[in-house]
């Protein structure tokens, strides 16, 4: 494609000759011959500082925010973000337009809600792709992903790729990031989902009325809106809202709600009841946090036309959600459930909804990240302490941070709570720990971590996947 044809869809002055072509790059080190290279301001580099590699590399032209002094045509933008989302969504023929498109944005319950939807779907016999957190899929086809929401250039891509295999509904998550760094940008969905707002990514976002705002752009570009109404956030998400809004909840009226909750270690049941008379509901995730997602999704899928039957059977099919209080095998009469909870809502819910159906003891192992919001730590370990019976804190994804600054911040709420602890930098050692003594009927929850397969230390990542580390410790230890 023609330089001036792609340059058609977004605002720009074209210095330079038109070229041919061949792909739209945003990585220096993966530019070919020919391809369109647009420099990016990030917030830790600036893709500008890149043109010169991009032209070494065989770039056959440059979207910038200013001149550079290149040898080569370039695209002079307001925005390079945004003119790449542009032109990525043209380049690939505006895949988002072809299919039903469902975005779920907050700060938690994103996951869990869109493994619902694409349940309920596939229950009404649709092919459904998924984009978010743990893979992104195609029908059953894994895709690796290295973030919540993929880079605009990405995703057209993965669009495109979705409706050549057949794809007729995608659900993604919309992380804060991703609406904030426009990479959504180009993409009107059917319907946008809000589930929560709690404190999270402040390291990034500053305020939290920037978080609020962040996430609140996913209905700029929305049909309807489906919104917790019981969130505390309602009215500053749904302020201002020009489309039709469609609201869920249990303690504030709502068009999708629930009553006769019964929550169990196998899962929840509830009468959700809904503009089109009540649906007896079971679901295999414990917890309200679950019950909430359930509403949010099977409002989104009635909105879309799925029947009564279809939200049914199609929930109780999901059998659980990687990393989202799931069980893990074990050699005894004591629990271990693994679970991605690493803000203080998430953490509060889970260990709220185990200490609701424990027998024993419940026995939380978690740390916090680094290079993230520090304000969280104290608080997460306040929480962590004032729902555990004994707790050992440990290391997260310490990232470019000392692990024991991190942890040091931790106890700060931990000795507030007055709950007993250790602490096992080593997260390995840690969960060697909690197996060696576990008690008859505890309940260990390994949280912060949930689905992640690695750990970042120290600029680097490692492969860490608690599934397997669970499974080598308890061998080890029957060797004993």
């Amino acid at each position: 494609m023609l330089l001036s044809q792609l340059a058609k869809v977004t605002e720009h002055t074209l210095v330079g000759e038109d070229r041919e072509i061949a792909n739209i790059e945003y990585d220096s080190r993966k530019v070919h011959e020919g391809d369109l290279f647009c420099c990016v301001t990030g917030t830790f580099s600036d893709g500008h500082e890149y043109a010169p590699m991009a032209k070494e590399a065989g770039a056959a032209a440059l979207v910038v925010e200013r001149r550079l002094d290149i040898d080569l045509p370039q695209l002079i933008v307001p925005n390079t973000r945004i003119a790449m989302a542009e032109m990525a969504a043209a380049y690939y023929g505006y895949p988002s337009r072809e299919m039903k498109m469902i975005g779920v944005t907050g700060t938690n319950g994103k996951t869990s809600t869109t493994y619902m939807i694409k349940s309920i779907a596939e229950e009404a016999g649709l092919k459904v792709g998924l984009i978010g957190t743990i893979h992104n899929l195609i029908g059953d086809r894994i895709l690796e992903t290295e973030r919540t929401t993929p880079a605009s250039v990405d995703l057209q891509k993965i669009l495109r790729d979705m409706k050549n295999a057949g794809v007729e509904l995608v659900v993604m998550e919309v992380s804060s990031h991703a609406l904030d760094q426009a990479r959504v940008h180009g993409v009107e969905f059917d319907i946008g989902i809000f589930t929560n707002l709690t404190q999270d990514h402040l390291d990034y976002h500053k305020t939290f009325d920037n978080y609020l705002a962040a996430k609140k752009k996913l209905f700029l570009q929305s049909k309807r809106a489906v919104v917790n109404a019981d969130d505390p956030h309602f009215a500053g998400i749904t302020d201002g809202l020009d489309i039709p809004l469609t609201t869920f909840g249990i303690r504030e009226k709502a068009d999708f709600s629930a009553n006769d909750i019964e929550i169990t270690t196998a899962g929840a049941q509830f009468a959700m009841r809904t503009p089109e008379g009540s649906i007896n509901i079971k679901i295999s995730i414990p917890g309200l946090f679950s019950v909430f997602n359930a509403l949010g999704a099977a409002a989104a899928c009635m909105l879309l036309g799925f029947d009564a039957d279809h939200i049914r059977e199609g929930l109780a099919k999901l059998k659980s959600v990687s990393g989202r209080l799931e069980p893990l095998p074990t050699d005894g009469d004591y629990s271990v459930l693994l679970d991605y909870a690493h803000t203080p809502d998430a953490l509060e819910n889970v260990l709220r909804t185990v200490r609701g159906f424990a027998r024993g003891r419940v026995v939380t192992l978690f740390g916090c990240g680094g290079n993230r919001d520090k304000a969280k730590r104290p608080i997460m370990g306040e929480i962590a302490g004032r729902y555990s019976d004994f707790l050992i804190v440990t290391s997260d994804n310490p990232r470019d941070e000392e692990p024991m600054s991190i942890i040091t911040s931790v106890l700060e709420g931990v000795n507030k709570s007055g709950c007993p602890h250790v602490v096992i930098e080593d997260r390995r050692a840690a969960i060697k720990y909690a197996l060696e003594n576990a008690k008859e009927k505890d309940v260990i929850v390994l949280a912060g971590k949930g689905h992640e397969n690695y750990q970042e230390i120290g600029g680097g990542k490692r492969h860490f996947d608690e599934k397997e580390i669970v499974a080598e410790l308890l061998e080890e230890l029957d060797r004993r």
